[in-house]
């Protein structure tokens, strides 16, 4: 069995024998795997009347716990965004009714972004069905193998400096 990167490494075999393409075989399974996986849950989302970005959002409050609040630029580090387009999202996101931002109680110059209740309802209904279909998306894998993929992609995420939220 293989897949298109097997091919594109045939190619480059044949075409440049010198090369050693190894790296190729395993950063573009990657990449080719990150697409496929952005359009499978954009259509997951979708049906379920979201982007994904907004998903991300949502889940980011959810997971911070009570209150459920985080300033702009802790949404914005946790979705390695720009500023402009956090800002431009949570206006999205407050004209839906899914957030609301309030004065941040020890900094008034600053401001939180709170889930509202039809946020709280949207992430509640949705997180448990998302990872549902997440874990369709990788049944090809069994436990073991599961394991062993999560384990390798944190140590080259570790090795590439991804350690944290901040």
């Amino acid at each position: 069995m293989s897949d298109a990167v097997d091919l594109v490494l045939a190619q480059w075999r044949r075409e440049r024998p010198d090369v050693d393409a190894w790296p190729m075989g395993i950063v573009g399974r990657i990449s080719r795997l990150s697409r496929l996986l952005d359009t499978r849950l954009k259509e997951f989302f979708a049906e379920h009347g979201l982007e994904r970005w907004e998903f991300d959002v949502l889940a980011t409050l959810r997971r911070s716990g009570p209150p459920y609040e985080l300033t702009a630029g802790a949404l914005n580090r946790a979705a390695m965004i720009t500023s402009g387009a956090i800002t431009n999202r949570i206006d999205r996101m407050a004209k839906r009714g899914l957030v609301e931002r309030v004065p941040d109680e020890a900094d008034r110059r600053s401001v939180r972004v709170r889930l509202t209740e039809r946020g709280w309802e949207t992430i509640e209904k949705l997180v448990g069905p998302h990872t549902e279909n997440e874990a369709l998306l990788l049944a090809a894998l069994g436990p073991r193998e599961r394991g062993q993929l999560a384990d390798t992609l944190r140590d080259l995420l570790e090795s590439l400096g991804d350690t944290s939220l901040e």
